[in-house]
């Protein structure tokens, strides 16, 4: 999954401009499409909340109250390597404005539920 994030970056730039980078990012997008190198991807709103505290007892407006970085969209891709999923990302020309793209594997399962797996007690696993 490529996950896009970055300052307002487009506030500094011409109507033309951002145009011009719109215009090539939908080329790039319709391109990894056409190789059937996209399963999922939606741009994400600039609001939200963060949940947290026992019982989610703390609500307070997010994603990241203070960070204009925080995350804007997300792509999920069909690749075989994390090698491919990066040689994708280089080639986004949102790059070149300051956009960061963060890579990370979809996990087959929780993790945690892995590492309770692993650490149960033998006996637990045979009445399983």
């Amino acid at each position: 999954m490529l996950l896009f994030s970055g300052k307002e970056w487009y506030k500094e730039l011409s109507h033309d401009e951002i145009q011009n980078v719109i215009s090539q990012t939908k080329a790039w997008f319709d391109r990894l499409n056409a190789q059937g190198k996209i399963k999922d991807g939606q741009p994400l709103a600039r609001k939200g909340a963060i949940v947290s505290g026992k019982n989610g007892q703390s609500v307070s407006d997010g994603p990241f109250a203070e960070s204009k970085e925080a995350i804007g969209g997300y792509l999920l891709l069909d690749v075989e390597t994390m090698e491919e999923a990066i040689a994708i990302a280089r080639t986004n020309p949102a790059l070149a404005y300051g956009t960061v793209i963060e890579i990370r594997p979809i996990a087959g399962e929780c993790p945690l539920d892995a590492q309770a797996r692993e650490s149960a007690p033998q006996e637990q696993l045979a009445n399983v």
